[in-house]
């Protein structure tokens, strides 16, 4: 059972679940804000649940479940001088930026769309919906994964 939940956001065309289903596990790398890659370094653990978010996308929409698979170690796109993520600044004997890996769980019987979210009962304070919040991975508390999974499960 997970000891914490997440959200993790992907635009589709970059990164889908419908990828990561038929990869079935997949690095989270590429992620360059301080807040997020200490979430991934020092917060993620092996089990912990993921809602994967399809972001930049019509609609934006929790579309599936993940879990975390591997936890942080060194994202190697920060040492790839082609990687749109290359740091030249990151060393590999002090890296800057961390990945965790996640696995697929299922894809959702259907999208749980971010207006259906504003809407629904138990999520009003649910990081995801504050206004101006662009952060790519983020918690979600122990009650708010209850009801995304039970809207999931039964539009309600």
């Amino acid at each position: 059972m997970a000891r914490a939940y997440w959200l993790l956001k992907s635009e589709p065309e970059n990164y889908s679940i419908e990828q990561l289903k038929k990869d079935g596990t997949a690095g989270w790398t590429g992620v360059r804000n301080y807040q997020a890659r200490n979430f991934m370094r020092d917060s993620m653990k092996l089990g912990d649940g993921v809602l994967f978010y399809h972001s930049n996308a019509e609609p934006t929409a929790i579309v599936g479940l993940a879990e975390v698979f591997k936890e942080s170690h060194p994202d190697p796109t920060q040492f790839e001088s082609r990687s749109e993520y290359y740091d030249a600044k990151s060393k590999r004997e002090s890296p800057t930026w961390m990945m965790v890996e996640i696995k697929f769980v299922e894809i959702l019987k259907r999208p749980l769309t971010l207006q259906e979210l504003k809407q629904a009962k138990g999520l009003e304070t649910m990081q995801l919906l504050r206004k101006g919040q662009r952060l790519s991975v983020q918690p979600v508390t122990p009650d708010e994964w209850k009801t995304i999974v039970k809207l999931a499960k039964t539009g309600r």
